[in-house]
């Protein structure tokens, strides 16, 4: 059956009608295309029932806004890429087909899957040849709201529009909101798209000398699995640019990225989210970008219930505090709908974040309504976030590490540092399944650090040294702003050889990466040195 479907598309908003080939249709009040919703296949093998979804990378032209097209790689033809939804406890079968000119994955962005499946090229399999399929199966049984995009020269593919969004539906959540919307936050740099293979951003400036490796040697860098914090007092911020001053890298970037969007589309292009007066709704904002975004929901108390992906209990109702979003997370709110106009806004201090306003119209109105900016808003701060005192329990440690996050300029280029040191020499993490592990997070540097484990989630237990008070906060990326210290801890309960990074991608691409690797584990392909492999 062929699954690629060319409609016009509501960018997640409103669902008009049921599945067609394992497709929902949303509503479009405009010509423009947006993802589309793939619910997808029932199929049976000898292993039982399973959803399929098939996701085809290609290439397309997309309009950001009126007057601005780009030559951009989709999974489905939009972006976002189309969405997959499952739910809870569904076997998944995805099927990628690569009709690209190079080479691409998908890494299943939060989501714990078996390490086989987390789509990291070098790492876990082999990038996706052109005209070449692999297909990705795990079992959604962790709900939540998670996001997919290519782990393949990442700075670069997911810049090109390669990302989407999983969404996997919680049993309990079934039938408790009118209308559930899908938010994909995400940065264009139009001015540096060109046509043809291997297009966009030139980052070879920013490199860290990952993207010519095709294996992993990890003798050389292993530790003990049983070792102490290392103690790295000699990783200073004086071996970096004077503390206080911003990054030029950071800032150069800031520059280029001057087009922000939300589902694929800036300012007028942007469709409005439609409520009914009194309805409960829920919106899953997802940052698929480099910078963060502070989203205003102009006047609207909304509670946070969930964070990347994971529930968290006892949000309170909050009104005009921003709710800050970093690459790489997602947050769920709840909102009951007034009968009022409104719009949601980014108080990011970029001028591209005054084109992205999403508008809120109630009971039919087609007013738009976008209240003045208010300055000197407060950030929510999750560590202080909610209404229940929160008892950390006393966790006896296997494992404690400290990673020291910095920036320095080596031989003209900017690099980033994980311990001094830079991918592929980044000392790697070693444990054994079942430890209890504890890392602190230090940034030294000058700039933000939004931080990835992948195949775990962790537990946000302290910032700058004061306890976790509230509610305990899951997370599987954390945002370690300059000067701030984190303390997370997780269970090595998912076998693998894992990846950590800054999911701002140019500085995973820079040097600011490493693994955990379980002792004992074997991965189940073959590094092929023709693949083309680029984990960055």
């Amino acid at each position: 059956m062929k699954k690629t479907i060319m409609l016009s598309l509501l960018s997640g908003l409103l669902v008009i009608g049921g599945a067609v080939g394992g497709y929902e249709l949303w509503a479009d009040k405009s010509a423009s295309r947006a993802f589309a919703v793939q619910t997808g296949e029932a199929k049976t093998d000898d292993k039982g029932a399973y959803q399929e979804y098939v996701l085809e990378a290609k290439a397309t032209r997309w309009e950001l806004k009126q007057g601005v097209t780009v030559p951009a790689w989709t999974y489905g033809d939009t972006v976002p890429g189309t969405q997959i939804r499952a739910k809870q406890g569904q076997r998944v079968k995805v099927v990628l087909k690569n009709t690209l000119d190079v080479p691409v994955s998908i890494h299943w962005h939060g989501y714990p899957v078996p390490n086989s499946m987390d789509g990291i090229p070098g790492v876990t399999q082999n990038a996706v040849q052109p005209g070449e399929s692999f297909t990705y199966e795990f079992t959604a049984d962790v709900p939540g709201t998670y996001w997919y995009h290519s782990h393949q020269e990442s700075a670069v593919q997911v810049d090109r529009g390669l990302y989407g969004s999983l969404i996997v539906e919680a049993d309990e959540e079934q039938g408790r909101y009118a209308r559930d919307y899908t938010l994909v936050l995400d940065e264009w740099a139009p001015e540096t798209l060109k046509d043809g293979a291997g297009g966009g951003m030139d980052h070879s400036q920013h490199g860290g000398g990952s993207s010519s490796s095709q294996t992993m040697d990890h003798s050389q860098h292993g530790g003990s699995s049983n070792s102490q914090t290392t103690d790295h007092s000699q990783h200073t911020a004086a071996s970096t640019q004077t503390a206080g001053v911003p990054d030029e890298h950071d800032v150069a970037m800031k520059k280029m990225y001057n087009l922000f969007t939300v589902n694929g589309k800036s300012g007028d292009s942007i469709q409005p989210l439609e409520m009914k007066t009194g309805e409960l709704v829920k919106l899953r904002l997802i940052n698929a970008g480099l910078q963060t975004h502070l989203l205003n929901l102009q006047g609207q108390p909304f509670r946070i219930t969930h964070v990347d992906g994971q529930p968290y209990e006892d949000g309170e109702l909050v009104t005009d505090k921003l709710l800050s979003i970093a690459p790489g997370e997602r947050y769920d709110v709840e909102l009951t709908a007034t009968g009022e106009n409104w719009s949601i806004v980014d108080h990011n201090d970029s001028p591209a974040a005054s084109d992205l306003v999403i508008p809120v119209q109630t009971d039919g109105s087609t007013e738009k309504v976008v209240a003045a900016i208010q300055k000197d808003l407060p950030v929510i701060d999750m560590i202080t976030y909610g209404t229940r005192q929160y008892k950390k329990e006393p966790y006896q440690y296997d494992m404690e590490k400290t990673l020291v996050l910095n920036n320095e300029v080596q031989q003209g280029e900017t690099k980033y540092t994980i311990n001094g040191k830079t991918y592929p020499d980044t000392e790697n993490l070693m444990v054994k399944k079942g430890q209890r592990v504890k890392l602190t997070l230090i940034n030294k540097g000058t700039s933000d650090h939004p931080m990835h484990l992948h195949g775990h989630f962790f537990e946000v237990i302290a910032k700058d040294g004061k306890p976790n008070s509230t509610s305990k906060l899951l997370k599987d990326t954390l945002n370690v702003r300059p000067g701030q210290r984190y303390d997370i801890t997780f269970v090595a309960d998912n076998d693998g050889n894992w990846m950590i990074h800054c999911h701002e991608l140019h500085h995973a691409e820079a040097g600011m990466m490493t693994h955990l690797l379980y002792d004992g584990y074997k991965p189940t392909f073959t590094p092929d040195p023709n693949a083309g492999n680029k984990h960055e």
